[in-house]
């Protein structure tokens, strides 16, 4: 009779997290972020490694970020999005990968790919709606079969507009319900505001792989769409002066309104959100009581200034990037000197430390409703309640995007079998009732309701 061979089982990972891409414009301050709840008391966060194709930029990043204390022993790994075997490695060395390596559409793919492979949860800074979309089209059924939770735009793109509607539209109190939200976005500093870089390569990108986009969407089924109360929301002026906030304002092309609608298309199929991996009962209850105070809205996005010429400005970028974006030359002359052609809104040294630390951000949602959701029903297509709120934190890129990924790191290392098994899902419905919200009050980043007022006429 054969001997029994006695059962192996998989060593658990070496690593709670691994930053990848750690020594890019955002990585290092990805790092620095981390750094901070690094075997911190309560913190989940007890083990941490750095990884990218430079050994020594990554070291540099390392010591950069403790500054000025002397840096921690964190293991340093090479690994390449060009090198698939090194990615696969990595997966299996870590519970979580936070991805900060873009533009994404040229280099997230593998990551995403091995991930799902491997069953390794895996968040990132992405705002790139192709690369998202497609994440989902190519992977979610492969993640969600071997529990890799894959979530994109956790950073700046998305989280203040997912997680700012869902304010807003909490504050409808039966029986009011929303209509439309708008959202102002207000850059403000007190010295020269200087974007992410990599902001800047993904919009002239974006513009040139829009037939792709549009091609994409063609060609998978439609997800459902919420009942809103009322009706479509008027297209309205190119140029507006919102004077409730003080600001003009034209519509901003990002990625927000088209991760909010997936958000709401999830909830509309899943109304009570989605299981998690193993939650509690206590989770649950916590999870049906979130989203049930949660209602659908139009939603779009406005970036704002406090004068008629900075709209202008803003106007004029658009325009290099819309028309220059198309051809392969344009895009050349677009990234060959992206501060000429952004009026110096980007410049391919990023900002130093001082431009960061005086810079921060304003995003006001301006909501029209029903005071009571019958006056729909009576057949009234006016809005007669309006209520604004606000989304207030530090400096977008580099400063609001890192406290924003670590805490979703911090809340899958901490509440991972509360949230959904795997696939590729946007963060509203992954977080919306984990408590992110509060954490991200509780470092930096503030959520307000400003007023509420009935409309006249």
């Amino acid at each position: 009779m054969p001997e029994l061979q006695p059962q192996t089982t998989a060593s658990p990972p070496s690593y709670d997290l691994i930053i990848l891409g750690a020594s890019g414009f955002t990585g290092k301050y990805v790092v620095r972020e981390a750094l901070k709840f690094l075997n911190t008391p309560a913190s989940p966060l007890k083990s941490l490694a750095l990884a990218g194709r430079n050994p020594t930029k990554l070291t540099q990043t390392l010591k950069w970020a403790a500054h000025p204390n002397t840096p921690p022993s964190i293991p340093i790994i090479t690994a390449d999005t060009t090198d698939p075997p090194s990615l696969h490695r990595l997966c299996t060395q870590t519970t979580l990968i936070l991805n900060c390596v873009g533009p994404f559409r040229l280099y997230g793919d593998p990551v995403v790919a091995a991930c799902a492979e491997t069953g390794c949860d895996y968040l990132d800074i992405c705002g790139e709606p192709e690369f998202m979309e497609r994440m989902e089209a190519q992977y979610h059924g492969k993640a969600a079969e071997t529990g890799s939770l894959v979530v994109s735009a956790c950073g700046f793109d998305s989280v203040p507009a997912e997680f700012g509607l869902m304010f807003n539209s909490r504050q409808w109190v039966d029986p009011a319900v929303p209509n439309r939200v708008e959202a102002y976005v207000s850059l403000e500093s007190e010295k020269r505001i200087v974007g992410n870089l990599g902001t800047y390569e993904s919009a002239v990108l974006g513009v040139a792989n829009a037939d792709k986009l549009q091609e994409l969407r063609r060609s998978r089924p439609r997800r459902a769409r919420p009942a809103i109360p009322g009706p479509p929301p008027p297209k309205g002026p190119t140029i507006e002066q919102q004077k409730d906030i003080g600001l003009w304002a034209v519509k901003l092309p990002s990625a927000d309104a088209i991760v909010v609608r997936r958000t709401l298309g999830f909830l509309t199929e899943n109304p009570r959100g989605l299981p998690g991996r193993n939650e509690s009962s206590e989770h649950i209850e916590k999870r049906e009581a979130f989203w049930s105070t949660v209602k659908p809205a139009h939603f779009g996005v406005k970036i704002g200034t406090k004068s008629l010429l900075g709209i202008l400005r803003i106007m004029t970028v658009g325009v290099f990037i819309g028309l220059l974006g198309r051809f392969s030359f344009g895009r050349w002359l677009l990234l060959k000197f992206p501060s000429f052609f952004s009026v110096g809104w980007f410049r391919k040294k990023g900002p130093s430390e001082d431009e960061v630390r005086n810079a921060s951000f304003k995003m006001w949602f301006v909501g029209h409703g029903f005071s009571d959701s019958s006056l729909v029903l009576q057949g009234s297509r006016k809005p007669n309640m309006e209520i604004i709120t606000r989304v207030m934190g530090p400096e977008i890129g580099y400063l609001t995007t890192p406290i924003i990924l670590l805490q979703c790191a911090l809340i899958v290392l901490s509440q991972r079998d509360n949230l959904p098994k795997g696939g590729v899902l946007p963060a509203g419905i992954v977080f919306g009732p984990t408590g992110l919200q509060e954490r991200l009050q509780e470092n930096g980043i503030s959520f307000d309701v400003i007023s509420k007022k009935a409309l006249s006429g």
